[in-house]
């Protein structure tokens, strides 16, 4: 178990409790916003309903907005979120007293922007959970690694943030064991093995994802050690060098050692200074060599693992006082054999348990994984955007199973998460929902709603990006609606139309094929009754585009919403010491970025 610094404080229960009171108060209105879908956008006339604005007040507020954000320096940031704090009890001014419409886009963003996970004061900072789980062990994120070629820039950038923080906590425990819930490809899973060697299984429900992580692992491996015999043959191209130098040095040592014995004088017997006899074994020369080796010894002993074992002993080559001695180096020859050759034994020992084996089984929140692992030891349990179901579950995992020792979950797909009270007069049998998990949001009987989930993970996306909502594809569809039901009758259908826009030359090109893509007599409606609903809703069109941005401003808090479920549930377990929220990732290049994290009592 790792020396270690104690563990930084994060909210109370009562804290987040009250946190998420004051996001409810704001989401009870906000809500009807997301939820409310772009496809019926004309046809129920959303924005009469919803807001009380032009829309071009509403563009030109939240512009304004998303620019004053943009140049507020870091420094003032914490002022300007306690003005914010201060200003976040008077809602009637977001939202009309008795019509529930918008009234005010300017307070609106700015509720939206104290309610992200960002601004609300209860993540924890990724560097400072790292050195207290590290203690006095000073590397820091990204150091000594390598980006995975097999990866893109993003799934790289999660892979190794995450598996910094997996060894950590996997070094204050002092374990070796992890589960990866949902390990897909295998990146993360591979990379906790290659680079940390810990002992990894990979469970998935696909078996195209098991098989192909399989594959992926022996590229992944095979890339690991070219990568590491490359930094090895760097050093020992050095000592290659040196050792043709030093036969050099040998054969002047020897013909001086002659000439002493011949001359037998005095002056001739003092001994040829080094530096004399090879000028190239200058002190930088030496100094390069030493820090060389010094970085091999660093490197952790499993990476060591994957480079060629048979390279041979830079020791042996080196001049001596080249290396400072180490207890290794002060063992006789034989002794040293001897040791060398346990020590490949111990290597090859220690690979077989530094393993990443895939499993292909369907997770619920009542497996039971005896049954899938069956030599499960303390362990820790991780899932890098687990989906849906998945991420919750993890958490319930976790805390009725003791020898789980920690957890960390970052989901996604927040749009195929179950929710105990939507669609209340449904008969279900299920037991466990994916929301809400604690208790506080289960006496309100809070729901969110599947459109306001759907539109939270576009809009995150959108927003890393740096972009908005699609606007024309979804005026497209919005019109093709109100086509729908004036000429067919048609109010709800069970086909979708799909991403046809990209493919399609026209308005007209597209209506043309979403008819026949929902199998209806596109035939019976002449080319300028669909152009002329084109024109009649056109100037509309910024309607929609406002609206679109008020959901991707919106759509940060229902993420807060969210996490902060999760989070309190994890407070309210009797066994868990620790728990956080951790932003782990930079949004920019992995929008769900925030990973739940717990750690139980240490035995």
């Amino acid at each position: 178990m790792a020396a270690s610094c104690p563990l930084p404080v994060t909210p109370d229960l009562p804290t987040l409790r009250a946190k998420l009171q004051g996001l409810l108060q704001f989401l009870r209105d906000a809500l009807s916003i997301s939820n409310a879908h772009t496809v019926d956008f004309y046809t129920e006339s959303v924005w009469e309903e919803l807001v009380n604005l032009p829309p071009e007040t509403v563009l030109a507020a939240l512009r304004k907005s998303a620019s004053e954000t943009e140049a507020l320096p870091s420094e003032t940031r914490p002022l300007v979120e306690a003005e914010w704090e201060a200003g976040m009890t008077d809602f009637p001014k977001i939202f009309c007293e008795t019509s529930q419409k918008l009234v005010s886009v300017e307070a609106f963003a700015l509720a939206a922007k104290y309610y992200s996970v960002q601004n609300l004061g209860i993540c924890t900072p990724f560097e400072q959970l790292l050195v207290a789980l590290r203690g006095n062990q000073n590397q820091r994120i990204g150091e000594n690694q390598k980006a995975v070629e097999f990866m893109n820039m993003k799934k790289s950038h999660e892979v190794q943030a995450m598996s910094e923080l997996i060894s950590s906590i996997a070094d204050y425990y002092g374990i070796k064991q992890v589960i990866d819930l949902g390990s897909g490809k295998g990146y993360l899973s591979s990379f906790l093995s290659l680079k940390y060697g810990l002992k990894v299984y990979g469970i998935d429900s696909s078996n195209t994802n098991t098989h192909g992580a399989e594959e992926r692992n022996r590229k992944l491996k095979k890339h690991w050690k070219l990568c590491h015999a490359q930094s090895r043959l760097d050093v020992n191209g050095l000592a290659l060098k040196m050792a043709k130098e030093r036969k050099v040095q040998n054969k002047v040592k020897n013909k001086a050692d002659t000439e002493e014995v011949f001359n037998n004088s005095p002056t001739n017997q003092e001994k040829m200074p080094t530096s004399a006899i090879l000028p190239d074994f200058s002190g930088s020369v030496i100094s390069n060599i030493r820090n060389q080796m010094e970085t091999l010894h660093s490197q952790p002993h499993q990476e060591e693992n994957l480079c060629f074992e048979n390279s041979f002993s830079l020791i042996n080559l080196l001049p001596i006082n080249a290396v400072e001695p180490t207890s290794s180096q002060q063992i006789p020859n034989r002794e040293t054999s001897e040791a060398n050759k346990e020590r490949r034994k111990m290597t090859s020992k220690s690979s077989e348990s530094n393993i990443y084996s895939p499993l292909t089984s369907f997770i619920t929140a009542d497996s039971e994984l005896h049954d899938i692992i069956k030599d499960l030891e303390d362990c820790l349990m991780v899932g890098l955007h687990t989906c849906g179901d998945l991420a919750p579950n993890t958490l319930r995992i976790f805390t009725s199973n003791s020898e789980i020792k920690g957890v960390c979950s970052v989901g996604c797909c927040y749009h195929l998460l179950s929710e105990e009270f939507e669609n209340q007069h449904k008969e279900r049998t299920q037991e466990k929902w994916g929301f809400p998990m604690c208790h506080y949001l289960k006496e309100a009987r809070w729901c969110c709603g599947r459109n306001a989930r759907m539109s939270a993970c576009l809009a995150l996306e959108r927003v890393a990006a740096g972009q908005g909502l699609p606007t024309e594809s979804l005026f497209y569809r919005a019109v093709l609606q109100d086509i729908i039901k004036d000429c067919y009758g048609i109010t709800k259908c069970d086909r979708h139309v799909g991403k046809i826009y990209s493919k399609c030359s026209s308005f007209l090109d597209y209506v043309r094929r979403s008819l026949k893509k929902l199998g209806l007599d596109e035939s019976k409606l002449p080319e300028k009754i669909i152009m002329n609903y084109y024109e009649k809703y056109k100037p509309r069109m910024n309607e929609l585009e406002a609206f679109n941005m008020l959901k991707v401003v919106l759509a940060p808090c229902i993420e807060t919403l969210i996490l902060l479920d999760r989070l309190c549930y994890l407070k309210e377990q009797e066994d868990i010491a620790w728990s956080a929220l951790v932003k782990l990732f930079d949004p920019v290049k992995s929008p769900r970025c925030y990973a739940v994290i717990a750690l139980k009592k240490q035995q």
